[in-house]
């Protein structure tokens, strides 16, 4: 199964509609079991930009497609529209593969929050799903992302959510929130971050870019896509070898 992950698009004053474009039309060559977008759509949570965000969200062709909130999202009472205009179920099921979404966006708050009674659902839904591959879809990070400067805004019940997802033996955790691609390997769970794929504002990444990863019953490869550039191994990218356009 070939898995699509983008983060951050913040339709809205830092919107770059011509990157979002050429991403599209790159995802939609690569024809993807399921695209999952992981928060942040829109800038400031306002009717308009969910109107846009819909718009372009709806140009990839996609039948499955796993949609968290992120903080912007929920600012001026956007939490309301994000239920209007992107309704997710909080588990997908695909081949071997099973999607959780865990809501970390909470209203008017950058910082995010899982919560004891998500942590609980959480650990009893794949607990019934021990031989397929458990994907956690989340906006905000558990661990600190380099190259993102003073970090005060992660999730605040971190440990309890780590030791659910252990408990629950996750293979993937997917997140975005930073605007920095990165990865994790906590154990046998990866925990990937993608940059954003359309915001004006990149932190310790200056390309915009997507992830590719690729599903198979016993491994996950995940790579890093640069709009209108070249992919890269996660092992470059943290690693920091890494040679951006015209940086």
């Amino acid at each position: 199964m070939l898995i699509v992950h983008a983060s951050d698009i913040h339709c809205g004053p830092e919107f770059q509609k011509a990157v979002f474009e050429a991403a599209v039309d790159e995802i939609n060559d690569l024809d993807p079991d399921a695209i999952v977008i992981t928060g942040d759509l829109t800038e400031n949570g306002l009717l308009s930009q969910y109107r846009v965000a819909r718009h372009v969200v709806d140009s990839i062709k996609c039948n499955t497609k796993v949609i968290c909130s992120g903080n912007h999202d929920y600012r001026s009472t956007g939490y309301l529209l994000f239920k209007k205009f992107f309704p997710s179920r909080r588990v997908a099921k695909m081949s071997n593969c099973i999607f959780t979404i865990v809501s970390t966006a909470r209203p008017e708050r950058n910082d995010g929050e899982v919560g004891h009674r998500q942590v609980v659902w959480l650990e009893r839904t794949l607990s019934k799903h021990r031989k397929m591959m458990k994907v956690v879809v989340m906006h905000h990070h558990l661990i600190q992302v380099p190259d993102t400067g003073p970090d005060n805004i992660p999730v605040v019940d971190a440990g309890d959510t780590l030791r659910g997802i252990m408990n629950a033996k996750v293979n993937l955790v997917l997140g975005g929130h930073r605007h920095r691609p990165w990865r994790w390997m906590v154990g046998d769970t990866q925990i990937i971050h993608a940059g954003t794929l359309s915001s004006e504002r990149l932190r310790g990444f200056y390309s915009h870019s997507y992830n590719i990863i690729d599903v198979k019953k016993d491994s996950i490869r995940a790579s890093l896509k640069i709009v209108r550039g070249k992919s890269l191994s996660y092992d470059e990218v943290v690693k920091g070898r890494t040679k951006l356009p015209g940086v």
